[in-house]
């Protein structure tokens, strides 16, 4: 399930990590959201040319591939941070107290062995790419405007690399809550009821949310 959560934040060192990591991630997703709008103004200018000077952009599909990873990748740590993506909450749901963070901490465990694994492999596809003593570093690119393709490979491991990161807060975030029998832990999504989900969208829809930070 993917629903809404909150994050708590404290004066802890493992809060103020979370935080800092997290200000990485905002940036990231950023980036993520320009590369959307930049492909929706390469088309239009795509399609303009095509229409009215039978003159479509030169490497469209190339830019588009290059395009991709910042789309796919850029945002998922920050997606992971928020607790945004999909998963089967029907058991995990059911849990409390102990037994919820020790199955959390189980499958943010077994996440992290995963991303370490994609982290080790696209790195070594970057690594097959990249070449210092080859023409703009490339040993291959793409095929209509030969845009080198290592950029592109690099955003993966690099992307992976932070949602490690985050993984690893959890992951202490859940050990902690575990051994400590913590209600509430700090760093670590915690899935907020449908009464808790319409008074935060109430309160984002009224403005009083900003009021509230801005008085914080």
């Amino acid at each position: 399930m993917a629903g809404s959560a909150a994050v708590l934040e404290d004066v802890s060192t493992l809060s103020r990590l979370d935080r800092g990591l997290h200000r990485i991630e905002r940036i990231l997703a950023l980036v993520s959201g320009l590369a959307v709008f930049s492909l929706m103004l390469l088309a239009v200018v795509s399609v303009s040319g095509r229409n009215l000077f039978n003159a479509p952009l030169p490497g469209y599909v190339d830019w588009i591939e290059q395009a991709m990873p910042l789309i796919a990748f850029m945002g998922i740590a920050f997606t992971q941070r928020d607790g945004g993506h999909i998963r089967m909450d029907i058991l995990v749901g059911r849990l409390k107290g102990r037994a919820l963070w020790a199955a959390e901490f189980l499958t943010t465990l077994v996440a992290l062995a995963l991303m370490v694994l994609l982290v080790w492999g696209t790195w070594s596809h970057f690594d097959r790419s990249f070449d210092f003593a080859a023409p703009l570093w490339s040993r291959d690119s793409s095929i209509d405007i030969g845009i080198p393709i290592w950029p592109a490979k690099l955003l993966a491991p690099v992307a992976f690399s932070v949602l490690c990161l985050r993984l690893t807060i959890q992951l202490v975030g859940y050990g902690r809550a575990f051994v400590k029998g913590l209600v509430e832990p700090v760093a670590v999504p915690l899935v907020l009821s449908a009464a808790a989900q319409a008074a935060e969208e109430a309160l984002h829809v009224s403005g009083d949310a900003d009021r509230e930070k801005g008085a914080q």
